[in-house]
């Protein structure tokens, strides 16, 4: 849940710390006052566009800053390691944004660490969830009702298994389809590819040749200067200069070891020197062996070269029409043979793939008949619970029906017990199954069912939505609910019927809403109230906590206006005993009904 709210130089809002309680937190005053302000700054830190107008005039950068509670958050503290955003022993989530009023930009942290806009989102995403009297548009759009439907009727693990199913029997078809369109060529890829692998093994490559090549190249290519290298050093060290009375370097160093040797009999302490002479000469021996081993092994063939280039020309070739190097050649060969294998077996994989399409399109169309009839039983409770709230809230000739139809498919799923025996026509299928979902709204007698999102007006949509969310309470999330003035379009007489569904929300949710019914303010756990006034020739606007005589003010000032009579402050504390009171009955039946819900869920 939201903690606290500290907001800096925001719009008129110069500097605001803000403590919330857990449950239902009511917002009030006067139009204009900077309501939309909070709602702004909270839209902030769930990742919504920073404008640079929300910086307050004469300053560089707004800050808005969200502490939130890690008590109900589990949806969101994988998602906090996961991005290394949360550390061990944290029980807080702090957000901050930061917004540049020459640039409009904007700088964003979790618990310190500066992070990007999706990433925001993502987190403060599943933080906040906010809804105004314009917030329902996912509401009107057809594209959501099936996720609605689902989460109203705890169906998305079911959902994830149809969506399993779908991929197997994707990838099944993608390859009988790659499989059937080279069947047209088959013949003619089985020649390609058995003359490929012929040429590439008549080639006998190893790996390493070309470098090999390269070596033998450049000393055919030497030939001269090799031979009189090689000559030259083996003569200095085995035979000398050859100039008269010259000694090998052999020779001189046996000279050497010599001489040593007759030192050590007068002076013990150079027997390690003659150690080192005679190492020295070992080697130096060891040298001249191996220079003329290689000496001996040069053989200069005048049509080497002609192999060597033609040996080239034969790897360029080859390397030019199936791969860049000589592993590469290898390693087509047996991809090659993979392949050949499958065309040359084709009809047997063919048939095999064909079984378990088969075998994934059934299965599939159980499971998929399966989340079908369940939804069409959920539909059915769903539109009997949202016409008994709407008759609650002063609408009760409205009429709701969750339609759910399918659209026709050779390709798709027969549904377990379509047309009753399941024979059923095939229907076309994705992720989500085989429904089309659609809301159907008759807002007044006598007018058939048409789709939500035609015919729902300000005021409907408005109650719709209240209805809708008191409903899904349950079943959503997010921790922190905020309603800017969903209250729009209803009056007194079922305002406190919209205040008694927002705080029965409070049973799995913090609930923070703004509104201008005092029937809604009075079943607050918390109320504030927010001011507008003029200081030194600048606006700006507070937020302060109200004490119960506070609140009495405050709704009496909602009901009459200023100045406030005694009548007016008696109406005031009637109506908020009437609220405790109400608060108090449905706290003792909440947990038996929560039993229930959770029952109808299993």
């Amino acid at each position: 849940m939201l903690l606290e709210l500290n907001i800096r130089d925001f719009a008129i809002i110069d500097r605001l710390n803000l403590q919330f309680d857990p449950g239902f937190n009511v917002l009030t005053g006067e139009t204009g006052a900077g309501k939309s302000i909070i709602i702004d700054a909270l839209g902030t830190l769930r990742g919504d566009k920073p404008d640079p107008t929300f910086v307050r005039a004469g300053s560089t950068v707004a800050r808005v800053e969200g502490i939130f509670s890690t008590d109900d958050c589990s949806e969101v503290l994988p998602l906090l390691t996961e991005y290394g955003l949360m550390d061990e022993g944290d029980d807080q989530i702090i957000i901050a944004r930061e917004i540049n009023a020459t640039t409009g930009r904007s700088v964003s942290r979790i618990n310190g660490r500066a992070v990007n806009t999706a990433t925001l989102k993502e987190i403060g995403g599943r933080l906040v969830d906010i809804h105004g009297q314009h917030e329902g548009v996912s509401l009107f759009n057809v594209k959501t009702h099936l996720d609605i439907l689902d989460r109203f009727a705890n169906l998305l693990p079911l959902r994830e298994r149809v969506a399993g199913l779908v991929d197997r029997l994707r990838q099944v078809r993608h390859q009988l389809d790659e499989l059937r369109r080279s069947e047209l060529r088959r013949q003619d890829r089985i020649e390609e590819l058995q003359y490929q692998i012929e040429e590439i093994e008549a080639a006998n490559l190893h790996v390493g040749e070309e470098e090999e090549l390269l070596r033998e190249r450049t000393l055919v290519q030497n030939a001269v200067k090799v031979t009189t290298l090689v000559n030259t050093a083996y003569q200095l060290l085995a035979e000398g200069d050859g100039s008269p009375g010259s000694q090998s370097v052999t020779d001189s160093l046996g000279t050497v070891v010599g001489a040593i040797d007759d030192l050590v009999r007068f002076d013990p302490t150079v027997s390690q020197t003659l150690e080192q002479a005679n190492e020295l000469l070992f080697r130096i021996e060891d040298l001249a062996s191996t220079l003329r081993d290689y000496r001996d092994s040069l053989e200069f063939d005048p049509g080497r070269m002609e192999a060597i280039e033609e040996r080239f020309m034969l790897l360029r070739t080859l390397q030019r029409k199936y791969g860049a190097t000589v592993e590469e050649l290898l390693q087509s060969v047996e991809t090659s043979r993979v392949e050949l294998d499958r065309l040359l077996h084709s009809a047997e994989h063919l048939a095999d793939l064909e079984t378990q399409e088969a075998k994934l399109v059934a299965e599939l169309g159980n499971l998929a008949g399966k989340l079908s009839q369940q939804r069409e039983a959920a539909g059915a409770k769903l539109s009997k619970q949202i016409e008994q709230s709407m008759a609650d809230l002063a609408m009760p000739h409205v009429k709701f029906m969750v339609r759910i139809d399918h659209a026709s498919d050779a390709r798709g799923l027969v549904l377990a017990n379509a047309g009753g025996d399941g024979h059923g026509a095939r229907v076309a299928f994705d992720k989500t199954g085989a429904d089309r979902v659609e809301f159907m709204i008759s807002p007044n007698p006598g007018e058939p069912l048409k789709p939500l999102a035609r015919i729902a007006s300000g005021g409907e949509s408005a109650r719709l939505l209240l209805a809708m969310k008191s409903i899904l309470s349950l079943v959503d999330v997010i921790p922190a609910l905020v309603f800017d003035e969903v209250d729009v379009g209803v009056g007194g007489r079922a305002g406190s019927v919209v205040g008694e569904k927002l705080w029965a929300m409070t049973t799995n949710h913090q609930v923070l809403c703004i509104t201008h019914l005092p029937q809604v303010a009075a079943f607050g756990d918390a109320h504030y109230t927010i001011r507008k006034q003029v200081e030194a020739g600048r606006t700006r606007s507070s937020v302060s906590p109200l004490n119960s005589d506070g609140r009495v003010d405050e709704l009496a000032e909602m009901l009459d206006g200023v100045p406030i009579g005694e009548a007016s402050r008696q109406s005031a504390r009637t109506m908020l005993d009437r609220a405790a009171s109400l608060k108090r009955k449905q706290s003792k039946n909440a947990e038996p009904e929560q039993l229930a819900v959770v029952g109808d869920r299993q």
